[in-house]
């Protein structure tokens, strides 16, 4: 447990961006899909933060003046709902601060972002190794869906 239980959700600013990389670091040790480049992540949430954030957002929450968790949030186009989805991201949650609803509420503030965007449903991909992930996202309200996630690196 953090030494300090207040916590504040706000967006990102460039200036998280290496505490930031951080906890993608931790995030990405667990997926095993993804390796952990700072460098990449770093370049990563530079573009998230870049442009005027009307298509997509990034939020940290922060404990004892520094970032301790993060989520982000992408729009895209369905053609199922004819309207906006958002893509969420990158929930991590330092371990040191784990338990405290400070994933709730990344979520939480994720969705009224996406809601506030337009966006008529959220969406997510987890590893499906990571139990403790399935739990939590289960426990906020989502659930699994039949449609698998395929990926195929650019060729050009």
């Amino acid at each position: 447990m953090g030494p300090s239980r207040e916590v504040k959700i706000r967006r990102a600013e460039h200036a998280d961006i290496e505490a930031m990389s951080v906890l993608l670091q931790e995030l990405f040790r667990i997926e095993a899909d993804f390796e952990g480049d700072p460098e990449r992540q770093r370049q990563g949430l530079q573009r998230l933060l870049d442009g005027c954030g009307k298509h997509r957002t990034a939020l940290v929450a922060v404990g004892d003046g520094r970032v301790i968790g993060m989520a982000t949030v992408q729009l895209v186009i369905s053609t199922a709902e004819g309207a906006p989805s958002a893509w969420v991201e990158d929930v991590v949650v330092d371990d040191a601060w784990s338990g405290q609803g400070i994933g709730s509420r990344l979520m939480a503030e994720a969705a009224a972002w996406a809601a506030k965007a337009g966006a008529t449903r959220l969406q997510l991909l987890a590893d499906r190794d990571n139990q403790p992930a399935l739990s939590f996202y289960r426990r906020q309200g989502w659930r699994q869906t039949r449609l698998i996630c395929l990926r195929k690196e650019s060729e050009f």
